[in-house]
């Protein structure tokens, strides 16, 4: 029995002066949807920047062939943002070493600016390589650039296309570093293979002063000669800004994990994005 219910059945005066007050809400998390997660470090990253904020991790097949994207249609208007990367394979300027490139999942772009124009978010944020073309979402202001992961003063060379979507046109605007780090690297793939920037007229590897990109697998590619070095998966997880235990308990194979790690968001160009979007939109919060 309640206290109300107690002095009703005594006949005792109650105050309900407290109970009639009116109590203040919590505010609700910021919600985002992370779409095309794979093991997500796009969303790792905004969750390292942005810790009030609650990702909701969307379908990907990844985790098996029901978790198709084609088949999820997100509630409109209950996502603050929706971020993501779509399999770039069809646009990789590496899809020339392989005909058969991006033929497996084809061209997934579409569906993310599907499950965008149903969900309504207040903003989202696409990533991908530099060539992919522009977006288009009815209803939103986009704003696209290419960012290198090296302008946030880490070692990695990795260009990757952003595309921040508004109702108002809000622009980007990401910290960088006032030097980029010196390293003299090349290349890897998920085959932890390093893969030569650039090739002479001969067909040989050249040496070159960009550090390395991770890449996740877009076919055969030149074996790098330089002593036989290659990567390891640990070195790979450095590279990409994660511990290089990272993938320690992950129930893939060693391949699996190069491609998931290979296939990632940078942690240092996340965290850079989700630190902008999130000033980004605490300002339109001010000037509304």
């Amino acid at each position: 029995m309640n206290e109300c219910a107690a002095a009703a059945a005594t006949g005792d005066e109650f105050d309900l002066s407290f109970h009639n007050a009116i109590i203040p809400q919590k505010p609700s998390p910021t919600l985002i949807l992370s779409l095309f997660p794979g093991i997500d470090l796009l969303g790792l990253g905004f969750q390292q920047e942005w810790p009030e904020a609650c990702i909701v991790r969307g379908p990907d097949v990844i985790f098996g062939s029901l978790h198709d994207i084609r088949n999820f249609h997100p509630p409109a208007k209950r996502f603050d943002g929706v971020i993501g990367g779509p399999p770039c394979q069809c646009f990789s300027r590496l899809r020339y070493l392989n005909p058969k490139c991006g033929e497996k999942h084809g061209n997934l772009i579409p569906e993310f600016e599907r499950v965008v124009s149903e969900a309504q978010p207040g903003w989202f944020l696409m990533e991908n390589v530099p060539d992919v073309p522009e977006l288009s979402v009815p209803g939103y202001q986009i704003h696209s650039f290419v960012f290198n992961n090296r302008w946030t003063g880490a070692e990695q060379n990795r260009k990757r296309r952003i595309s921040f979507g508004t109702a108002d046109g809000r622009h980007l605007l990401i910290d960088v570093a006032l030097f980029e780090a010196p390293l003299v690297e090349l290349a890897v793939t998920s085959s932890n293979r390093k893969v030569p920037v650039k090739l002479g007229g001969s067909g040989r590897i050249k040496c070159t002063y960009r550090p390395p990109t991770i890449l996740g697998g877009h076919g055969a590619v030149p074996r790098q000669r330089d002593n036989g070095h290659e990567y390891n998966l640990e070195r790979m997880c450095e590279l990409q800004g994660l511990p290089r235990g990272f993938t320690d308990e992950m129930p893939f194979t060693k391949h699996g994990k190069r491609q998931a790690i290979g296939n990632g968001v940078a942690m240092p160009t996340g965290r850079a994005i989700a630190k902008a979007v999130r000033r980004a939109m605490a300002q339109r919060g001010q000037n509304e």
